[in-house]
């Protein structure tokens, strides 16, 4: 399977992690987020594609876990961005000398957040890897908006195909329908549950053998599943 960028968002404040979770995750990412850097280091940090990263923490500050990232295999390869109120340029030279890819200065806006996350991501090739959606033989192209099963193309309506993408992006997790509607229909004024449940069911019937792995749970929503 060929998934979406991965983002690892590592911040002493929940509240910031929150957000830049549910942002990150709306503009089509995956997001796993650490409240320290202790924590990070618990992690499989090598399987992320970018680490969003704050400066001053409790314990380990980021330059510290940057440093550590950079002198251990598997790890040194993963682009950081460190996003901090650290403005001086002192700060700036420290963050590019621990190995930063980027530095953002705290407030930013979400905009620039997802401009640097998506320009940082371009340069390591991590968003033309994710450009292909792919388990065994069903393929989503993402750029050309075409889905092949088997070598045969079915035909998906834009909705079923965006619904399609969403799960496929994220494999072996459940969402919900209300985060399923708010990253597939959010600029709809009115959508109802049974909205999703519907094209749900028509992908499954054009998507034949590959059906089976839209999983449901029961009373709360859908996910793309690989292990049937």
């Amino acid at each position: 399977m060929t998934l979406t960028p991965k983002i690892l968002v590592v911040d002493d404040e929940e509240s910031i992690c929150l957000v830049l979770k549910m942002n990150l995750e709306m503009a089509g990412y995956q997001v796993d987020t650490a409240l320290s850097a202790e924590d990070a280091l618990k992690l499989k940090l090598g399987s992320y594609n970018l680490v969003l990263l704050d400066v001053m923490m409790g314990g380990m500050s980021g330059f510290e876990l940057a440093q550590r990232m950079r002198a251990t295999e598997g790890q040194k390869q993963v682009p950081i961005i460190f996003c901090t109120a650290k403005s001086g340029e002192d700060d700036l030279l420290q963050g590019f000398a621990s190995g930063a890819d980027d530095y953002i200065k705290k407030p930013f806006s979400m905009k620039e957040l997802l401009a640097r996350v998506k320009s940082v991501l371009n340069r390591t090739g991590a968003l033309a890897a994710a450009e292909t959606l792919k388990y065994e033989g069903l393929e989503l192209s993402l750029k050309q908006r075409t889905c092949v099963s088997d070598g045969e193309q079915v035909q998906l309506t834009r909705k079923e195909f965006d619904l399609l993408a969403f799960l496929m992006g994220s494999p072996d997790r459940i969402f919900s329908r209300a985060e399923i509607l708010t990253a597939v229909w959010a600029e709809d004024v009115y959508v109802i549950d049974r909205t999703i449940d519907v094209n749900i069911n028509r992908l499954r019937k054009k998507l034949g053998r590959y059906g089976r792995h839209i999983e449901t749970k029961l009373g709360y929503g859908y996910g793309f599943t690989t292990n049937h």
